[in-house]
Order: C-alpha cells, then structure tokens, then sequence
C-alpha cells in the first residue's frame, strides 16, 4: 500500500464539497473526507483543493492542471463533466477530451490519477431522463481513457444505491453529507487504503413509500427552488461559480477539523 504524500483534487462543486456544509461554517466534502483517510495513513499528507463550482470540464483543464502540476502530486483525483452534460449542445467526446488531457498529463507526471463515472441523472431528477444516452456516451469514454493512462476509476453507474435520494441533497445536483461519505469511502478503497472496505457498496435500508401527492409536490418546490434559477443563470450567461476561487490552493498538512471527526462508511 503506497502512503501518499501530496495529493491534489481537481473539479467542480462535488470535489469542492458543495451538499456538505455550507458557505458559512466551509464546504467538508468527499476530497477533504479523502484527506482525512489519507492523513491517517501518513500524518505528514500534504493536500490541495483546487475546484471551483460551476467549472465546466475544459475550464478545470485551463486553470486547474497547471497549478496541479507544479505541485508535483503522488496521487490526483479528477472528477468534472456534470456541468457540461446538462447544458444544451454538450458534445460528450469534447468532454472526454478534456478529461483526457488531464488524466494524461498527471499521470506523465507520476502521480496515480483516480476519477469516476456518473449516476443515471435521470434517477435522481426526472427531467434529466433525455440525458442518459449523454452520460453512457460519456461514460463510456471516460472508461476507455483511463484505460488508456492507468487511471483508477470508480465506475458506479450500475449501482442502485448511487441513485437512492439519501445520497443526494435536495438540490439533487449535489451529494447530501451521507453521498460525500460514500464517495469518499469508495475511492479508499480504490486505493487500498488501510481500514477502508466495500460497505460503501450497501444498499440504503428501505424507505416506505411517499404518497403521489407528496412526490408531485417536491418535484414543484424542486423545479421552483432550484432548476428556475438554474436556467436563469444560463440565460444570463452567470455561473455560480463566478467570483469564487479554490478553497484550498496550495498544498498545505491535513488537519482534520474537530467537528467532522465522525467516522465514514467503509473508512473507519
């Protein structure tokens, strides 16, 4: 087992932590939860986060590889591509080529690169269901690439659990804290860090079913609360990540706040 010394997260909102905190009290997130397991296995990891919310896939390559690479990572996760898929005109093979860049050149660089593929969308928000053929394309490339450059991939697509709402919260965009613990978990132990497991893989206990009125009703409260200002931001051309810059650009030791010293399903 490699005890990684410096480690960098490239990405979006999912691997800045969005769904598990808030802009008050900071985003945990599954990378810091990564980081924490990391830490355990050598106190002395050094660790960046350089996603930004709202970075398409060739935005991260633009500003974030760069940075990475003059930090001479030993271990790198990369996970982008959402905020492509659900915009107009995505092309998943310019995705896949962006991601690709990106896996190639850190792992040129000698790190051990990790990434994912994506959830069935339209499992968790019903008005996604015309992208599944997008997210199998992309997926389906993403496989292929890290083929191609030794890239570790997290491939959770077929999955049951990865869909259940519990993993999400309720902008159905982001991982709940649960979902950040479970992604977490998961790439522990892709990596074969010590304590990790595939509890991670456990289905979520049943939940009884919600009458329709119920259903129909968050759906409305969901479309309003969150999809409206969503295309509004996309007719005015705003990002909700515009303005904001990496929460943790540099490498720096890992402490882990004494708040979030919970344990993480699979990683205890």
């Amino acid at each position: 087992m490699t005890a990684y010394a410096r480690y960098v997260a490239l990405g979006d909102s999912q691997t800045e932590g969005l769904g598990d905190g808030d802009d008050v009290t900071g985003h945990r997130g599954w990378a810091d939860r990564l980081a924490g397991h990391l830490a355990r296995a050598n106190p002395d990891l050094l660790y960046a986060n350089l996603a930004v919310r709202g970075r398409l896939a060739g935005q991260i390559r633009s500003e974030q590889l760069a940075p990475a690479l003059a930090m001479r990572p030993d271990l790198a996760t990369v996970m982008a591509g959402m905020n492509d898929l659900i915009r107009p005109g995505c092309e998943p093979a310019a995705v896949a080529e962006a991601l690709e860049e990106m896996y190639a050149a850190l792992t040129k660089s000698g790190a051990h690169v990790v990434t994912v593929t994506f959830p069935d969308i339209g499992k968790i928000a019903p008005i996604a269901r015309p992208l599944r053929p997008k997210v199998l394309d992309l997926n389906a490339r993403i496989r292929a690439a890290a083929a191609r450059h030794g890239v570790t991939v997290v491939d959770t697509f077929t999955m049951e659990f990865v869909t259940d709402a519990r993993m999400w919260g309720t902008d159905r965009l982001h991982a709940s804290p649960e979902g950040h613990a479970r992604i977490a978990a998961a790439l522990a132990h892709s990596l074969g860090l010590p304590g990790s497991d595939d509890t991670w893989m456990l289905p979520f206990p049943p939940s009884p079913p919600a009458p329709a009125w119920r259903v129909a009703a968050a759906e409305l409260r969901w479309l309003a609360t969150f999809a409206g200002p969503w295309i509004g931001r996309r007719i005015r051309g705003r990002s909700s990540g515009d303005g904001r810059t990496a929460k943790r650009p540099e490498l720096t030791p890992w402490a882990e706040p004494a708040a979030s010293r919970e344990g993480t399903p699979g990683t205890r």
